[in-house]
């Protein structure tokens, strides 16, 4: 059986017709041409077909692998985070506990170091896996790596300040400068951290007010609440005051603040008399120190006064404070010593009420008739 084309030249028709003189129909490709397009397709299917296979089992190994991988990090990570909680409130069964660790302060702590640490992991094997398909397809890293550079050095140099900030905050989280519960003094504010996050630490102010404070700003923490506090008090007598008599009845007072509850939880030294601080010609200063709970400083200092005032008053021991008016030998003060002496300008007819007196303008006499 001839084919389509030899009948058609026995025929005496083109198998291709030749265009029209305008140029403007198209040439229909014959079936010899289809056939010859489908053979050398399926020719190079076939030649290409093991490189396709293996680039796909390559690709599909290096997603498996990189999916795989990081949920094990990431499992790893978090279980490391859980151990780190599990310690923590091991500790807090012990005596020390309660005061070098608390519970929402390593909460958020371990929160924050798990979730950066998550998310590194994520971005390194990730982004490693992205370019290990970028290169099984043949394609040249090195323009992508080095404008990606450019970018990063770009937005580096824009967002410097955020940078700064989530750097800082890594940082403070990872050596624990500070927590949740603790009041520390950034400089900038002061207060109670009641979050502590990656960019921005929140205080609470004294008079409660909430500071939101921004990490790269800290330029120096002081942190009141770790180890211990000191509470100081300056009891200022008069300087003819029995110095035994006082530092007796200051005995007194811190050996029974001592021993009453709640006083003998917050004091975790003993009540000290330090000494005479300073002496003037009227008064002396004596001072009075005790090492306190973290923090309680303040409410230490407030008994302390309420304490040694009832006492000096039982003991006829007068307090005094800044400069004291001298008081005469009989202890009363003189009614008369703020009257001003009588003046001699408070008479009307004295010589020097009179000499006082302005002199009266002298009238023109009057012309001559």
């Amino acid at each position: 059986m001839s084919s389509l084309p030899a009948v058609l030249l026995a025929a005496g028709a083109s198998p291709t017709p030749s265009p029209s003189p305008s140029g403007t129909t198209p040439a229909v490709p014959s079936l010899q041409d289809a056939q010859q397009s489908a053979t050398n397709a399926a020719s190079w299917v076939e030649q290409n077909w093991s490189t396709w296979l293996a680039m796909g089992l390559q690709i599909l190994l290096i997603v498996v692998v990189a999916v795989a991988l990081r949920s094990v990090v990431r499992r790893a990570i978090t279980k490391l985070i859980d151990r780190m909680g599990r310690t923590a409130e091991a500790v807090n069964g012990t005596a020390l506990g309660g005061l070098l660790v608390n519970a929402e302060r390593r909460r958020q702590r371990s929160q924050a170091i798990g979730s950066v640490l998550r998310s590194v992991a994520s971005f390194l094997i990730l982004g490693t896996a992205a370019l290990m398909v970028l290169s099984t397809f043949k394609i040249n890293l090195a323009p992508l790596l080095a404008s990606a550079g450019v970018a990063g050095v770009a937005i580096g140099f824009g967002a410097r300040n955020l940078v700064t900030d989530f750097l800082s905050g890594v940082f403070m989280i990872l050596e624990d400068q500070y927590g949740v519960g603790d009041v520390i003094d950034a400089g900038v504010a002061t207060g109670e951290v009641i979050e502590v996050g990656l960019r921005v630490t929140k205080l609470r102010g004294s008079d409660g007010e909430i500071w939101y404070v921004r990490n790269g700003e800290i330029k120096r923490i002081g942190n009141l609440s770790q180890g211990w506090a000191t509470a100081g008090v300056d009891v200022t007598v008069r300087s003819g005051e029995d110095l035994d008599k006082v530092k007796e009845t200051l005995d007194v007072v811190a050996g029974h603040m001592s021993k009453e509850e709640p006083w003998n939880e917050l004091l975790w030294g003993p009540v000290e008399v330090l000494g005479l601080d300073s002496v003037l010609i009227d008064s002396m200063v004596v001072r009075v120190s005790a090492k306190t709970m973290p923090g309680k400083a303040l409410t230490v200092e407030r008994e302390l006064r309420w304490r040694i005032k009832r006492a000096f008053d039982a003991a006829h021991i007068r307090i005094v404070g800044g400069t004291t008016a001298v008081e005469d030998a009989a202890g009363t003060p003189d009614p008369t010593a703020t009257v001003a002496a009588p003046s001699v300008f408070s008479n009307a007819d004295s010589a020097q009420a009179k000499a006082t007196t302005p002199i009266a303008p002298q009238q023109p006499e009057p012309p001559a008739k």
